[in-house]
């Protein structure tokens, strides 16, 4: 294991050694206090250009499970076909690993994929800082490539990279046209800003056609019944051409839509709300939301750093859950129509399935 040093924008400095791919890599460094779900996290698009930090000490224990593909096309574990993440950062890693259906080791899998991996680093600390001073841009080095003067020219360089600036929604998403379960007498458009593969799988166990299309592509021509807006990476101000095409399917009032954590961002803005970035995001599975007007309370997965803004929602636009945490919005409803939105993950995987039946609701609509 050579060491390994991650720097901040900031000048901070955390020391650890590599278990993953050797290679230096810059993102922005978010944490996540999930206790599980190293597999499914990393393969969520969304942590497209992160460097994920786990706060759970102990990471690798139970290995990684076999990258197979169903019929359809989907990959039965993950959820996405690689890992997106762009480094994953934890205290101890188990190269030991004991699981029924592992197959291989956390650390093979990062050097399979290119993917670097730090260890030893107390990502306790680490999160303090990214609490305490808001997400920053970091990088990871390996000490011995490091020459006199290189920890200062990289510090200057982190404050000239810009994530938000950088379109990771075209990244992600898909590049053309896919159909599932063709011939389903109810037909879902999904919007793919970096799905996750579960809400596919959600959507399909309910026995409608997903016509999944890329983020940019004008889908309003397609015949369909509903319209699903997935999650994504990034900032969703860059995802314009989405909003756009979402605007134009809301100008049917009685079409079905139904979005999740970023594609509640871009429903409100196609509603016209504003978005802004949260200091920290919320990343975990224990996230508490409640239900407006409701005493109904979910724990719930999430994944996201940009939140809609309660004050710039139209008159005809609701909250429809709050975050009880910090009262951040969790997700919107028009007042009319059948339109409506969670910030957090109903399909959960991995985390809590509390609020799946909110696909349900959605299908109930078309």
């Amino acid at each position: 294991m050579r060491n390994v040093t991650l720097i901040l924008d900031d000048g901070s400095r955390f020391h650890g050694k590599s278990f993953g791919y050797e290679k230096s890599i810059a993102g922005e460094v978010v944490f996540n206090t999930a206790m599980v779900g190293y597999p499914e996290s990393l393969t969520d698009p969304s942590y497209a250009g992160q460097l994920m930090v786990l706060t759970y000490p102990l990471v690798g224990n139970y290995g990684v499970p076999p990258f197979t593909m169903e019929p359809n096309g989907l990959s039965t574990f993950m959820e996405s076909n690689k890992i997106h993440a762009e480094a994953i950062i934890v205290s101890n890693y188990s190269q030991e690993y004991n699981h029924w259906n592992a197959v291989e080791s956390l650390g093979n899998w990062l050097k399979r994929e290119e993917v670097p991996g730090i260890t030893g680093i107390d990502t306790r600390e680490l999160t303090k800082v990214l609490r305490e001073r808001g997400v920053m841009m970091g990088r990871i080095v390996f000490d011995d490539e490091l020459q006199e003067g290189d920890e200062e020219r990289i510090i200057a360089d982190l404050a000239n990279l810009d994530y938000e600036g950088t379109n990771y929604v075209d990244i992600v998403s898909c590049k053309e046209v896919i159909r599932y379960n063709e011939g389903a007498e109810k037909k879902v458009v999904l919007l793919d800003c970096g799905v996750k593969t579960n809400i596919i799988r959600c959507l399909l166990k309910r026995g409608v056609e997903v016509i999944r299309v890329p983020w940019n592509y004008d889908f309003n021509h397609l015949e369909f019944d509903g319209l699903f807006i997935s999650n994504g990476p990034g900032d969703p101000d860059i995802a314009e051409l989405a909003v756009v095409n979402i605007r134009k399917a809301m100008q049917n009032p009685s079409l079905p839509i139904c979005g999740i954590c970023m594609g509640n961002q871009l429903l409100a803005k196609a509603g016209g709300a504003s978005i802004y970035k949260l200091k920290y995001g919320h990343r975990s599975h224990n996230q508490p939301v409640r239900m407006v007007n409701t005493s109904r309370c979910f724990i719930t997965s999430q994944n996201h750093g940009y939140a809609v803004d309660n004050d710039t929602l139209g008159a005809d636009w609701e909250p429809l859950f709050v975050n009880m945490n910090d009262g951040s919005n969790e997700g919107i409803r028009h007042k009319a129509n059948p339109w409506f939105s969670a910030q957090f993950h109903p399909e959960a995987s991995s985390g809590p399935t509390d609020t799946e039946f909110l696909f349900d609701e959605f299908v109930k609509l078309i």
